[in-house]
């Protein structure tokens, strides 16, 4: 008869813990519902790429570059939905951007430019890593979208910058002595040796 009653007591403990644990889970999950809407608001309201106007004749430039195209227009598109269409659209730029360096117009195939995009690789590489831990800092994402901006505006100031020199004439013996100073042509020193 003791034994009967043990089973009763202990069946009735754990019903009576199973459901602390359900109400528990339940309150947790409200909590962490609460934080992941914050989180989307303030990602929402951060995610605002700028697109920075470039002058017509780096436009020129710049129109058979399809990557490049690409990446803009990928980066006026944004999420609405939810973390998780953030979360795909860092991915997708996240791409979008290792694919500028395939096909710079030989215009900009500079070393000045090549730096510029590896900056703006490591930033949005840093959103898209950023934003798929499982506890987003929200703060940080909406200040590399910013620092992408700057980015932008950096590497277009760069694009015209290239487009503005290449528009200096060439002075009469300028090119002669730039070959002079190229040391790649230089004559090497033939070593004697010594009898």
């Amino acid at each position: 008869m003791k034994l009967y009653y043990s089973y009763i007591l202990f069946s009735i403990l754990i019903l009576v813990s199973c459901n602390d644990n359900a109400e528990r889970r339940e309150i947790e999950n409200l909590k962490d519902a609460e934080k992941k809407e914050v989180i989307f608001k303030t990602i929402n309201k951060g995610w605002n790429f700028s697109n920075p106007s470039v002058s017509p004749s780096v436009q020129a430039t710049v129109n058979t570059w399809s990557e490049w195209r690409s990446f803009l227009n990928e980066l006026n598109l944004k999420p609405k939905s939810s973390i998780g269409a953030f979360q795909k659209k860092a991915k997708t730029l996240s791409k979008k951007v290792m694919e500028l360096n395939t096909n710079i117009p030989y215009t900009f195939n500079k070393p000045e430019i090549k730096s510029r995009i590896s900056v703006l690789t490591t930033k949005i590489n840093s959103i898209n890593l950023f934003i798929n831990l499982d506890d987003i800092p929200a703060q940080k994402v909406v200040t590399l979208v910013s620092e992408v901006n700057e980015e932008l505006v950096s590497l277009t100031q760069q694009m015209e910058e290239i487009i503005r020199k290449s528009a200096i004439p060439i002075e009469e013996g300028e090119s002669d002595m730039i070959r002079m100073l190229d040391t790649t042509r230089a004559i090497p020193n033939k070593i004697v040796p010594q009898p």
